[in-house]
């Protein structure tokens, strides 16, 4: 089972009364409704993984090396 922490936010009153709304309609909680919607959230825009992140330079026209360094020499003016 998933531990779980309380957590207090400030929601404007019209998202309350548009939750309550579908809350009854669905028979589910306000809280259920919440945890699902940032549950989808966070699927669509979390990170991937650091082991997905791996390769992602592979086939770029610079060097990772190289480009790092231009930034860096950006930032300090070079």
């Amino acid at each position: 089972m998933m531990s779980s922490m309380r957590t207090v936010i400030d929601v404007p009153d019209e998202i309350i009364e548009t939750l309550d709304r579908v809350s009854g309609r669905e028979n589910r909680s306000r809280a259920a409704l919440i945890r699902e919607a940032i549950s989808e959230y966070l699927r669509r825009n979390a990170l991937p993984p650091a082991d997905e992140a791996f390769g992602i330079w592979k086939g770029k026209p610079e060097d990772g090396m190289r480009y790092q360094q231009s930034l860096r020499d950006d930032w300090e003016g070079r």
